[in-house]
C-alpha cells in the first residue's frame, strides 16, 4: 500500500473508531477500476476518478459499441522531457547518420531562410547568428567527420571524434540553430527540419536508434548541459552556446492513468508533434508499460522512398500541432468514430486546441509547466476551477529535478526553490 494511500485510510474514522466513506471513496467503489493516488493532488484524483464513474464501463450510459477514448500527448505529459529532441542529441553524439556530405548539406539548408536569427540567438560576443554561416560550418564539420570517422570513411574512432573541435562545433550548432529556428520561425519549420535527418533510415533503423535514445535517455542525469563552439574554431558563423536539458524520467501516473482508462473500458490514444513511428517504440515497447498499440499513434509523418525515409514530408498530411492536433483527431478519430475525445492530456501550446475543441471532452489535463500562451489560458481556468465539481481542465504538479510528478498543482521548475501555480 503506497504511503498517502495508509495516511488516507488511517484517517478515515470517526472519533468512535467506526470506519467513514469519503464522497471520493464512494465514487473509487463503483468504478472498475480507480486510479491509484500515487503523486495526483487530492483534488485531481477525485476529479478524474468521477469522470472515471460517470462515462467507463460502470456507469449506466456506457456502450461498448460507442466506446469513449482520451487523447495524450507524449514528450513532457507523459515522459519528463522530449524524446525527439533527446533523439537528436543521441543520433548526434553516436554520429547515426545516413546521409552523404552533399544530402547533408542539402538537408541542413532544408525549410529555413537565410538571415539572422535574430535580436535572442547570438554569438557568444552579441553578435547576429545568420542561417547561411551556420549551415556552411555545420557542412564543413559534416564533411571532416566524414572523411575521419571509421563508422563512415575514415580511421578515427567516435571517442577520437568526439574530441575534435569539428565534433564540438556540430553538437553546439546543429542544436543552437534548431533552437533558434523553433524560437524565430513558425514552429512547424524546426519540428519538420529536425525528422529530415531522418532520410535513409528504414523504419527498423529508426526504431532501433529512438529504443537506445530512450534507454540512454532514462538513465541519463536531470541536468541542463551547456554547449559551447570551440574558440579555436569560430567558422563563418562565430562562437555560440546554447543548452540541453538531458534525462528521460517516465510519469508513472500517466502510465497509469492509461491503464486505469482501459480498464473502464476507455480506449487510449497518442497525438504527438514528434514523428509517429518514434513516439511508437516508448508508447508501445512492453518495457516501457505504457502498452499503446502503434496504429493509436498518431504524429507527423514523412514520405517514404524504396523503403527508407526520405526530407519530404507526407503529402496531404496535416501537421500534428497546435490546431493541427484537432485536425488530426477530426480526420482521424472523429470520422470514424463520429465523436470526440472524453478527455485529453497536454503541456504546451501543441495541445491547448484539442484540449478545449471537442463538446464531448470532459476534462482536460495538464501538466503544469508554467508556461504562458494559449496553454496558460487553459491553465488559468483549472487554477481558478481547484475545488470545485466538473472542473473542465485541471493542473498537474511535477519537480523538474527528479521529473516526477509532485502531489500538488503547482510545479517546482528545474533551477528553482518554489513551487508556483501559474507563470
Amino acid at each position: 500500500m503506497q504511503r498517502r494511500t495508509l495516511l488516507k485510510a488511517l484517517g478515515a474514522t470517526t472519533v468512535l473508531g467506526a470506519p467513514m466513506v469519503s464522497e471520493a471513496a464512494k465514487t473509487r467503489h463503483q468504478l472498475a477500476q480507480p486510479l491509484d493516488p500515487a503523486r495526483w493532488s487530492d483534488f485531481n484524483l477525485d476529479t478524474i476518478n468521477q469522470v472515471l464513474k460517470e462515462a467507463g464501463k460502470g456507469s449506466a450510459n456506457y456502450n461498448s459499441k460507442k466506446k469513449p477514448y482520451a487523447v495524450f500527448d507524449w514528450d513532457n505529459t507523459c515522459i519528463m522531457n522530449d524524446c525527439e529532441e533527446a533523439l537528436m542529441m543521441y543520433q548526434i553524439s553516436n554520429l547515426q547518420y545516413k546521409l552523404t556530405p552533399e544530402e547533408f548539406a542539402q538537408v541542413v539548408r532544408q525549410d529555413i531562410p537565410n538571415g539572422a536569427f535574430g535580436k535572442t540567438h547570438l554569438t557568444v560576443d552579441g553578435k547576429p547568428v545568420k542561417m547561411e554561416d551556420m549551415a556552411a560550418d555545420l557542412e564543413s564539420d559534416y564533411r571532416w567527420m566524414y572523411a575521419n570517422y571509421k563508422g563512415w570513411s575514415g580511421s578515427m574512432t567516435l571517442e577520437e571524434i568526439h574530441q575534435s573541435p569539428q565534433f564540438q562545433d556540430f553538437r553546439a550548432k546543429l542544436f543552437f540553430t534548431y533552437d533558434a529556428v523553433c524560437d524565430v520561425y513558425p514552429i512547424e519549420i524546426g519540428y519538420k527540419w529536425i525528422i529530415y535527418f531522418y532520410k535513409n533510415f528504414t523504419t527498423a533503423e529508426l526504431q532501433a536508434m529512438a529504443e537506445a535514445s530512450n534507454d540512454y535517455g532514462l538513465g541519463d542525469a536531470m541536468r541542463k548541459l551547456k554547449l559551447v563552439s570551440p574558440e579555436q574554431l569560430p567558422g563563418k558563423a562565430g562562437v555560440v552556446a546554447t543548452s540541453f536539458s538531458t534525462g528521460i524520467r517516465i510519469h508513472d501516473e500517466m502510465r497509469n492513468l492509461m491503464t486505469t482508462l482501459r480498464a473502464n473500458g476507455i480506449d487510449v490514444y497518442i497525438s504527438t508533434a514528434s514523428i509517429d513511428d518514434v513516439v511508437r517504440v516508448f508508447a508501445g515497447n512492453s518495457k516501457y508499460g505504457y502498452h499503446v498499440p502503434p496504429e493509436n499513434v498518431i504524429g507527423l509523418k514523412l514520405e517514404m522512398k524504396d523503403g527508407k525515409y526520405d526530407n519530404v514530408y507526407r503529402q496531404g498530411w496535416h501537421f500534428n500541432w497546435g490546431p493541427g492536433k484537432t485536425t488530426g483527431i477530426k480526420n482521424i478519430l472523429v470520422a470514424a468514430k463520429g465523436y470526440g475525445p472524453l478527455m485529453v492530456m497536454g503541456d504546451s501550446d501543441g495541445d491547448a486546441w484539442m484540449m478545449r475543441d471537442f463538446d464531448d471532452t470532459k476534462l482536460g489535463i495538464i501538466v503544469n509547466r508554467l508556461k504562458g500562451g494559449e496553454i496558460g489560458a487553459n491553465s488559468k481556468k483549472a487554477a481558478d476551477a481547484i475545488g470545485q465539481p466538473h472542473a473542465r481542465f485541471i493542473l498537474q504538479g511535477r519537480n523538474e529535478h527528479t521529473g516526477v510528478f509532485m502531489p500538488d498543482e503547482k510545479t517546482l521548475k528545474f533551477g528553482k526553490a518554489e513551487t508556483k501555480l501559474l507563470t
